[in-house]
């Protein structure tokens, strides 16, 4: 029985050191009833035109500016539901490094695009469809145009970012994939309206998370991370 029972311990051992530190446990970025967490960009405070309905987070009138988490995170899982009204556009950012000298999040953080693909013109006029729900955003296309549900209804995106790596799902599929930084990195903001942006994607291995106001009503629920 102690024979089978040290074979036992070994075999874990070995695993867990093959297979490298766990991912850590889901932490919720938004609890459905407040803000906490989060911030207006360059400020302390979130603005009134973004509410809370329903457990989740509209913006409910232009001008709200755009929300960052308190928080940086490096190689994480992010999961959160996104609604869009017809005809709109937002987008998801990561890396965002908050500074007074950019003056908003898009200006280092690489977007996550939020479209209501069947009546939005950036759905049309995007070069190669980059500007498409999920795409990232004036740089690379979804793969799989039809993982998207139509404005007003909940979609389910999951961006995961680990060892050097993005990869971005929408409603189950896995629809981008790409290195955050090397030649291919930089080739892509080359060839995107990014280029000679000095700060553009400097911090995505470490930097906060934001929530676009373009200035059309979208929602958000159920956001959570987990660091890996």
């Amino acid at each position: 029985m102690k024979s089978r029972s040290l074979a036992l311990l070994m075999a874990i051992s070995i695993v867990t050191l093959t297979s490298g530190t766990p991912p850590k446990k889901w932490k919720t970025l938004f609890d459905g009833k407040s803000f906490a967490g989060w911030h207006n960009y360059l400020k302390k405070d979130v603005s009134s035109k973004w509410k809370i309905e329903d457990g989740a987070m509209v913006l409910a009138e232009k001008g709200a500016g755009d929300l960052v988490t308190d928080q940086e995170f490096a190689d994480f899982e992010l999961e959160l539901e996104w609604k869009i009204a017809p005809g709109g556009n937002s987008g998801i950012f990561f890396g965002v490094f908050e500074d007074a000298q950019y003056k908003t999040p898009y200006m280092t953080g690489p977007e996550i695009q939020v479209l209501d693909d069947a009546k939005h013109p950036d759905s049309f006029e995007g070069k190669a469809g980059n500007h498409k729900a999920g795409s990232l955003y004036d740089m690379l296309p979804p793969s799989d145009l039809t993982a998207i549900k139509p404005a007003d209804e909940w979609n389910k995106a999951r961006f995961v970012l680990q060892k050097g790596r993005a990869t971005h799902y929408l409603n189950g599929k896995k629809i981008v994939e790409y290195p955050i930084s090397g030649p291919e990195w930089d080739a892509m903001v080359a060839g995107s309206k990014f280029k000679g942006w000095g700060g553009f994607g400097k911090y995505n291995a470490k930097g906060k998370i934001g929530l676009q106001d373009h200035g059309d009503k979208v929602s958000f629920r159920n956001i959570r991370i987990r660091e890996m």
